[in-house]
């Protein structure tokens, strides 16, 4: 993760303390860029403000509050977790469910760890991984082995595990499937990966822009299309190519009106198409109910359905198995007082992973 907002220590609630510690030891050791972040600078993800952003981080443990149980301060690393699990309610009990996201801005007791002269700074989706030191809740963190490289598996806390998991565990592709996703981003090449895990036959990548196709190709799709300048909608494209046979779509932008194209996109009678890319904020989707009505299904899950605290150690394992490689996802390794060129490169389509030396 990064240095930034200097105060509290990456910790559990609630601390021990209530003042910055000077000078504080950095707790977070590589934090990712995620388009996530971006959507709320630019006002399309609704946030409270003044907010500390990041997400996708990992780090050690510093110091706990009182009744933390799970983990201890030390050398052992953690990945702070978006999605909370707090293993006692509902939706964490239940084996399809997970919890939903929270826009608070504050932890789970309501109250803010950060300020800044005097005015409390909002939390970020339990997590606020743009800072050298953070506090979150204990069922906001992981424990993971301590030999895994920080730069790298700080993707496992969003991007991979929200990529490979749409493909695997919400869309379940299975072998001899053909995919198309819609958005040729960092999360879209994720998805791509997934499918290709899962065993699709044909995995036809979904962009305007050709430039991505490159590295879409280089990851799994075996094939990509520009609906740029096509007269046809591009569901009549892919079913022409496919001989209307695409089995799943994935749509990865976050635009209404892809959603739709998306779902318009699997075959009629038995496709599921998977809502991954973050929806715009305050706008309402409609769509002609008859593309559901004729056995289509429409889904989607938060973080794509893993349990975090239990799921995410586990993908860590995998990755030090050699199980799969996060390296053509880190495009660039920036210190955090470049951040802003961070920003710059994601716009400009050069994404995804930004860390921490």
């Amino acid at each position: 993760m990064v240095p930034g907002v200097k105060g509290s220590t990456f910790g559990m609630s609630p601390p021990r303390w209530t003042q910055p510690l000077f000078p504080p030891a950095p707790g977070i050791l590589a934090t990712g860029i995620c388009c996530t972040d971006d959507h709320v600078i630019r006002g399309a993800a609704v946030s409270k403000f003044p907010v500390i952003l990041g997400h996708q981080a990992a780090g050690v443990v510093e110091d706990t509050g009182e009744g933390v149980t799970t983990v201890k301060p030390g050398g052992r690393q953690v990945i702070p977790l978006f999605l909370p699990q707090c293993r006692e309610c509902s939706a964490c009990r239940h084996p399809r469910a997970t919890r939903a996201l929270t826009g608070r801005g504050v932890l789970a007791d309501g109250t803010s760890r950060f300020t800044c002269r005097g005015q409390a700074v909002r939390h970020f989706v339990s997590t606020s991984t743009f800072t050298e030191n953070t506090v979150v809740d204990e069922a906001s963190v992981a424990k993971i082995d301590a030999a895994a490289p920080p730069e790298k598996v700080c993707l496992l806390g969003c991007a991979f595990s929200t990529g490979r998991g749409a493909a695997v565990k919400v869309g379940k592709v299975t072998p001899g499937s053909t995919c198309a996703v819609f958005g040729l981003g960092g999360l879209g090449l994720l998805v791509v990966m997934g499918c290709k895990l899962a065993g699709a036959a044909r995995i036809i990548g979904v962009d305007l822009n050709k430039g991505k196709f490159e590295k879409a190709l280089a990851v799994g799709a075996t094939e990509c299309l520009s609906p740029r300048g096509s007269a046809k909608p591009v569901s009549e494209v892919l079913a022409e190519m496919t001989g209307n046979t695409v089995t799943h779509s994935f749509e990865v932008i976050g635009c209404l009106e892809t959603m739709v194209d998306a779902l318009a996109s699997c075959h009629m009678s038995f496709g599921t198409s998977v809502r991954v890319g973050v929806p715009p904020a305050l706008q309402k989707l409609t769509c002609d109910p008859m593309l559901l009505f004729t056995g289509r299904t429409w889904k989607g899950r938060v973080f794509a359905g893993w349990q975090s605290r239990d799921d995410v150690p586990k993908l860590v394992t995998d990755f030090l198995a050699k199980k799969f490689d996060l390296d053509p996802l880190i495009t660039h390794v920036l210190p955090f007082k470049d951040i802003n060129k961070g920003f710059e490169l994601l716009h400009s389509g050069q994404r995804d992973v930004l860390p921490s030396p």
